[in-house]
């Protein structure tokens, strides 16, 4: 059995260092909500509301003060340790739980410094390609083995490129084996801001296709859930830059895209409002709060920075949508309340009352999955043979 290498044990050093952060979050917690009873209840004036003063004051300080140095320690001697340890990959299991935490911390993760945090990559059959001389990254290394014709995936939340292997089956190397296309699956830290991840992923191909051994000739892009919104932000930020490669997009595939947003970040958001109403709850809105830059655009389905913004689908891209809902036939509750489990079917069709802000995709470049879930949209067939028609098709 092989023993552990530099990646696995720098996994459990971010994981060490997430779970002080974490320790030290619900001190300071306890600590606004001791200050905030404390504080209508009597004590010393001049002192903000949330802090504590006295033997509590002394108590909360000591205990963050001795937080800080375990973990200062620990991620000392694993640090010393982990560069004594051969290189290597982490395991399946490792990469699933960071893409995860990625997913609900990953702003935070990137702040920090974490280990954990994940890097935005392009890889092809499990290893990341150096943009810089992409052909290295392959079996043998010769063009020859490299299409004209590139197929970017991008997954979406919480999830990782190893999750478009799902039941057996991969869209991207089903569909690379029938079309010819290269596959390429995007990897990236999916609780950073969509813009934030847009922009990197639109320098990326950029980098890319200005070294891919042979003039790329098609670029196709299919983005699940919030990599739909990656997508499109990448190639809103490259068109604005004055990159060519967006030139090569002639076709995006949205699959389960909250385009218009996802109601249950939505009432995340308000349940933070009214909890906020009290003093003596408001403190607790931290924790609904810690859910990450990434998460929070999932609100509105922004893909700019600042206020959230309409942007039309790219002009002269052929776009199409792939919707799923857990009912076994439309009706007006499937739509709007149950959708997919996770995206209502208008917001992934990028429907919107609005007739301005609808995507106006049209309707035969629209699918509907019934009784099939969020993540069923990665495996099944009917969706793979959707996929197929519409990236073999010229319309």
């Amino acid at each position: 059995m092989a023993g552990p290498n530099r990646a696995q044990l720098a996994y459990l050093r971010g994981a060490t260092r997430l779970a002080f952060d974490a320790t030290a979050g619900v001190t300071s917690i306890v600590e606004r909500m001791h200050g905030t009873i404390q504080g209508r209840s009597g004590r010393a004036e001049g002192l903000p509301l949330n802090s504590t003063d006295g033997i509590a004051g002394v108590v909360y300080g000591g205990i963050n003060g001795c937080v800080r140095l375990i973990c200062t320690g620990l991620d000392a001697g694993l640090a010393s340790i982990e560069a004594r340890l051969p290189d290597g990959t982490a395991t399946a299991a490792q990469d699933a739980l960071a893409a995860a935490v990625n997913g609900v911390y990953g702003d935070h993760l990137a702040r920090s410094g974490n280990p954990l945090a994940i890097k935005m990559g392009l890889h092809s059959g499990g290893r990341e390609i150096d943009l810089r001389h992409p052909a290295r990254a392959f079996d043998d290394g010769r063009d020859g083995r490299l299409s004209a014709k590139l197929l970017v995936l991008v997954h979406g939340l919480c999830l990782s490129d190893h999750q478009w292997t799902r039941e057996g089956h991969n869209h991207g190397t089903a569909l690379a084996r029938a079309l010819g296309f290269t596959p390429l699956f995007l990897r990236y830290n999916s609780g950073l801001h969509v813009a934030d991840n847009g922009r990197e992923f639109a320098q990326a191909l950029h980098t890319l296709v200005g070294n891919w051994p042979r003039p790329v000739r098609e670029l196709a892009i299919i983005g699940h859930s919030m990599g739909g919104l990656v997508a499109r932000s990448a190639i809103h930020v490259g068109r604005e830059a004055g990159h060519d490669w967006p030139g090569l997009v002639h076709k995006m595939v949205f699959l389960g895209t909250p385009h218009h947003g996802a109601p249950l970040e939505r009432a995340g958001h308000w349940l933070d409002r009214l909890m906020e109403a009290s003093p003596y709850s408001a403190p607790l809105t931290r924790l609904g709060k810690s859910r990450s830059a990434g998460i929070s655009d999932l609100r509105y389905g922004s893909i700019t920075t600042g206020t959230h913004q309409f942007i039309p689908l790219p002009a002269g891209v052929n776009c199409y949508a792939a919707a799923a809902t857990l009912a076994a036939r439309r009706s007006v509750l499937s739509e709007r309340l149950v959708g997919d489990g996770l995206v209502p079917l208008d917001s992934a069709l990028g429907r919107h009352a609005d007739s301005d802000r609808s995507l106006a995709i049209p309707q035969d470049r629209l699918f509907v999955g019934y009784r099939m879930g969020h993540l069923d949209l990665l495996s099944r067939s009917e969706v793979y043979l959707q996929l197929r028609d519409w990236l073999a098709g010229t319309v």
